[in-house]
């Protein structure tokens, strides 16, 4: 009989070629797909010409993604995404995206069916681990990891020991995924899961949509994981449908399989929360922080840029305007979403309540373009991090929310829960 492994060690005892791993074993691994984007593959590119590099292990098995400078802002971030165009035709790449096809990385290759269930994944960019919310092993790496990665179509790894994150109980209404994330980076610490994988598991996980689930797997990294894994299921195997480029493997966890250790949550009684500068780990009530002025709110990123938060957003807006001293940025993170969303009429929502709508990029989440605070700012954003200087001056600040929170902030000029912007009076006897 096979021991027991978690999702994680059966991941990588597949793409190891061993029987079985345990953690702290030292791996040399088979990658199923490898990625970067237009601030680290230049880097990597550089470095793979350096070690004498001619051609890819596997054209079908590297992706570029020009992201996060795109559409260019300076001449730059211009050079930046011309050295991964040319690198893309020389090698002549199946997965490149550019300029109206490409979207923020992270939402876009799960959206195309590039990294399916089952798959090991490394990726120049610390929110590689999105990718766990379709029972994918997905971690971020360095420039020259990567490098090495496109010559060799491998990388090396100590088996990380999980940690499994248990949420029992029944989601309060405008409670999201990114409630639940904050709410366990707050308990974890942003070192509290270093180089550990997380498992997200319970009933309210299973209940999430893929969209909540990507939410969810997305901040990980926050809390110091290598990786951050919900076990496949049936709203796996649906959105995997017609959408996988390559065969899913589903992998559980096995009964009897080691945890380091289990946190337990119970949200029954959760409400919304933030993240207050300038730690994802700083997180509190909005009902507590009512005193927020703000000057910006953005909508999008690989956290929450997907459909069903521009519906979550565009819900609470239908019918009123944004408060004239905050700039409200809205990014669909895809062409796919941002045609969703146009097709809606969520974009009218959004323009007629005095919105920006942008074209697909990270943008201000990396205080890269398209939103850039000034020194004295304050915004709120749906984005994954918030320390010093994340948007823009080193004298800013940014408070992570959902996109409920986000919008509602927005009207009401100041931190503020949806609840208040329906006129519903607030829940645990608070009033307007």
């Amino acid at each position: 009989m096979s021991k027991p492994m978690t999702i994680s060690e059966k991941i990588l005892a597949r793409a190891a070629g061993k029987a079985f791993v345990q953690p702290g074993d030292l791996i040399m691994a088979k990658l199923d797909l490898c990625l970067g984007n237009d601030i680290t593959a230049p880097l990597a590119i550089q470095a793979f010409y350096a070690a004498g590099g001619k051609t890819v292990f596997d054209r079908k098995r590297v992706a570029l993604i020009p992201d996060h400078f795109t559409p260019n802002k300076d001449i730059q971030s211009a050079e930046q995404a011309k050295i991964l165009r040319e690198f893309a035709r020389e090698q002549k790449l199946v997965y490149y995206w550019d300029q109206g096809e490409c979207g923020v990385e992270h939402a876009l290759l799960p959206e195309q069916g590039v990294v399916v269930p089952g798959d090991l994944v490394i990726g120049a960019d610390s929110h590689t681990c999105t990718y766990g919310a379709l029972g994918a092993f997905a971690t971020g790496v360095g420039s020259t990891d990567l490098a090495a990665a496109m010559l060799t179509g491998q990388a090396w790894f100590k088996v990380p020991a999980s940690i499994k994150l248990e949420f029992n109980g029944k989601l309060p209404k405008d409670v999201t995924a990114k409630d639940l994330i904050l709410l366990a980076i707050g308990r974890l610490g942003v070192d509290g899961a270093n180089y550990r994988a997380l498992e997200f598991a319970g009933p309210v996980i299973s209940a999430l949509s893929m969209e909540g689930r990507l939410t969810m797997s997305n901040m990980a990294i926050e809390a110091g994981a290598k990786a951050g894994l919900i076990a496949p299921d049936a709203i796996t195997k649906k959105y995997a449908e017609g959408r996988a480029q390559r065969k899913p493997r589903y992998y559980v966890s096995d009964p009897g399989a080691v945890y380091e250790r289990t946190e337990v949550f119970d949200v029954s009684r959760a409400e919304p929360v933030v993240a207050k500068p300038h730690l994802p780990s700083n997180v509190a009530p909005v009902s507590k922080c009512r005193d927020i002025v703000l000057d910006q709110a953005v909508i999008g990123s690989c956290t929450n840029g997907r459909i069903e938060d521009l519906r979550e957003a565009a819900k609470l807006l239908k019918g009123k305007r944004v408060s004239p001293r905050v700039r409200t940025i809205i990014i669909p993170a895809t062409p796919a979403i941002w045609r969703q969303a146009m097709k809606e009429g969520l974009f009218e929502i959004f323009t007629a309540g005095g919105c920006i709508v942008s074209p697909p990029t990270c943008g201000p989440c990396l205080g890269g373009h398209m939103g850039i605070l000034a020194k004295g700012e304050r915004a709120v954003a749906t984005t994954n991090r918030n320390f010093v200087g994340r948007m823009g001056s080193t004298e800013s600040e940014v408070y992570l929310a959902s996109p409920g929170v986000a919008m509602a902030s927005a009207i009401k000029g100041r931190l503020a829960l949806p609840e208040e912007v329906r006129g519903e009076g607030w829940r645990r006897g608070v009033k307007k």
